[in-house]
């Protein structure tokens, strides 16, 4: 079996500085000289196909349009922002309707997708805190412009180091050595669509003689990795989009690759028809 070398545990991150958990991988690794590049070519709508440089764009826009976003006593964004931005944000699984059918009144704890945003437009300093507001800065206002220009840095720490406030230092380091075989199988699986499972069969060959409650049982901790570690990182940064039309909470959505795939990645698996996992 791959081992796959990842897992997902609560927990702070132990980097000084994060917010909410949440923070980059800090420093070089020879690892991600092995990663496949991210370089955005030819003509897509990027901020209608990624769902995260949707909303660091909008965000940096509130800002710079509204005097900045407020910020609460605790340094949360306040009330008012968390609204905009999940009627605004058009976030797949985190819409209004999705985050008011759980929630009466949304603070940022509320809404995940607002902690990497807010993350991220600090890492690339796009917005800078004054006194009880975030303001945008210079560069913040040049991605206002030309946001597109900024998208293959943004993928990219996003995508590889990005920590999110269910991971670990450690573990986003030890999954980049797997980057590129994840890429190059969803490059081909993805083209009809696949789920999480079927990404488990085919990475874990010694699942198939189990039986269909057998391999649930015995790969949930395993789909949960992918869904958590993998998939959600490409379908946020908006390369990937799960179809989900007609399902519950509990069945397996198809993942699809989105025009901004192809766009930005070049795999050796681009001339493959089949998977050869070895």
């Amino acid at each position: 079996m791959l081992p796959i070398g990842f897992s997902f545990l609560s927990g702070n991150c132990s980097v000084a500085g994060c917010t909410i958990g949440s923070c980059l991988l800090q420093g070089r690794d020879q690892s991600r000289t092995m990663l496949p590049e991210i370089k955005l070519q030819g003509h897509v709508d990027v901020a209608a196909l990624s769902p995260l440089l949707r909303g660091m764009l909008l965000s940096v826009a509130y800002a710079d349009g509204e005097g900045g976003i407020g910020l609460t006593a605790t340094g949360a964004m306040n009330r008012k922002f968390v609204h905009w931005a999940a009627v605004h944000f058009l976030w797949p699984s985190f819409t209004a309707e999705d985050l008011y059918s759980m929630n009466k009144v949304l603070n940022e704890s509320d809404m995940p997708p607002l902690w990497v945003v807010r993350d991220m437009t600090r890492h690339l300093k796009l917005l800078r805190r004054k006194k009880d507001v975030l303001l945008p800065t210079r560069r913040g206002r040049e991605f206002l412009a030309k946001p597109q220009a900024f998208f293959d840095l943004i993928a990219t720490d996003y995508l590889y180091s990005y920590v999110h406030e269910t991971d670990r230092e450690e573990e986003v380091r030890a999954r980049l050595r797997w980057w590129r075989l994840f890429l190059n199988l969803l490059n081909i699986a993805a083209r009809e669509g696949c789920t999480s499972m079927e990404v488990v069969e085919i990475l874990y060959p010694d699942l198939a003689p189990l039986s269909d409650t057998e391999i649930t049982l015995e790969a949930w901790k395993l789909k949960s990795d992918l869904q958590h570690g993998v998939f959600r990182r490409l379908c946020w940064l908006g390369l990937l989009y799960e179809a989900r039309e007609g399902l519950t909470l509990l069945q397996d959505g198809s993942f699809h690759k989105t025009p901004l795939w192809a766009a930005c990645l070049q795999l050796e698996s681009d001339t493959q028809s089949d998977i050869g996992v070895h």
